[in-house]
């Protein structure tokens, strides 16, 4: 199918830029004094996240302005890189040890986390699969097929351990075939074992314990597991709704850990309110909305698929960043999409996203 006369989707192209944007502004504001003592500079996190936002931007444009399709049968390649450099990472003195997990393979003064690349390769093969088999996906062979693949890439993940991101991409996975119309039947069988294996992975690891009796009862011990939770909720409850005002947080004084990674929608709440917070979250709810049109609009089967995959994959870790923050789940170790500190993270997001807009080239009908 050739490329349709169509413009971009400008409004999930402005809405993916302005909340760009807000991230690099609250990156700075949460991260430069931890960057100050730290480094000796405020800025070093923020010049850090600058660079690969550009970066992010500039491969993003590339993208948009790439046919999609005609690169379909390039996703096999695609994930069998994404799948070698997760098994590079568990090899001691290449992969890196960050938070307790080696997750990272260090290039230069860089490092890049071969999940988050993983995410994309994923959505990519899905899509090729269920592009061409969406009529059979009613057949249990497909479907143990298909989940099967994400269920490896998951146990691959946990020897590093990164409990956070590989339930985030089994997840993802599992939606993904859901939305392809596999029965519910078998869904509710895997759902089901995946609970049992995911109880059974949280009691086999001691500091997961601790994260669940964390959640459950964070004063239990406020100075050790329960800490970051307590810390988040003391920088929300006093931003109100309108906050303190940029750069003015006072758990980013060395009170939340690493204020710039997993709790920044924290310290944007103690900064700018519950109504910076509804402004950011609407922000990504454009993105969301905008990304499952295009996928109802375009005729090419891997097209819809692959926009449908990286929609899921974005929502599900949005949704369970922002929980984490605001007390609802457990602490996971997730990131906020376009948000927190981290180039692998925001260059892999914004090339996604590509794909979205470039997808928006090809609908039907035009939205507005």
């Amino acid at each position: 199918m050739g490329l349709r006369k169509r413009k971009v989707d400008l409004v999930l192209l402005v809405a993916i830029v302005v909340l760009s944007l807000i991230g690099l502004m609250m990156v700075f504001s949460a991260s430069n004094v931890v960057a100050e003592a730290k480094y000796g500079n405020p800025f070093y996190y923020f010049t850090r996240q600058l660079f690969f936002l550009i970066l992010g931007f500039i491969l993003m444009l590339f993208i948009i302005n790439v046919n999609i399709i005609k690169y379909q049968n390039h996703v096999v390649t695609v994930f069998l890189v994404c799948f070698a450099l997760l098994l590079l990472v568990l090899i001691p003195g290449i992969g890196k040890t960050r938070g307790g997990a080696r997750s990272w393979i260090a290039i230069g003064n860089f490092s890049i986390q071969p999940s988050e690349f993983m995410k994309l390769g994923l959505a990519g093969i899905y899509a090729k699969y269920l592009g061409a088999h969406y009529r059979d996906m009613k057949s249990l062979k497909n479907f143990l097929l298909l989940f099967s693949l994400a269920v490896v890439v998951f146990l691959i993940i946990m020897l590093q351990p990164d409990f956070g991101t590989g339930l985030v991409i089994v997840v993802s996975a599992g939606l993904m075939i859901y939305l392809a119309g596999v029965p519910v039947k078998y869904f509710v069988i895997i759902v089901s074992i995946g609970l049992f294996v995911a109880a059974f992975l949280i009691l086999s690891a001691p500091y997961r314990i601790e994260r669940i009796m964390a959640f459950l009862n964070p004063w239990e011990d406020p100075l050790g597991s329960g800490f970051q939770g307590i810390q988040s909720l003391f920088a929300i409850t006093p931003g109100g709704f309108f906050g303190h005002g940029f750069n003015k947080s006072m758990q980013k004084h060395f009170f939340l850990p690493e204020p710039q990674n997993d709790f920044i929608f924290a310290i944007l709440l103690e900064e700018f309110g519950l109504i910076g917070g509804a402004v950011v979250l609407s922000l990504y709810f454009v993105i969301l909305y905008r990304s499952f049109l295009i996928a109802l609009s375009v005729e090419d089967n891997f097209l819809r698929f692959l926009v449908l995959g990286i929609a899921v994959s974005f929502a599900v870790q949005v949704a369970v960043n922002v929980c984490v923050v605001i007390g609802i789940l457990p602490v996971t170790g997730i990131t906020l999409p376009l948000f927190s500190y981290g180039g692998s993270s925001l260059v892999l997001t914004l090339v996604s996203l590509g794909i979205i807009v470039s997808a928006s080239r090809h609908r039907n009908y035009d939205f507005d």
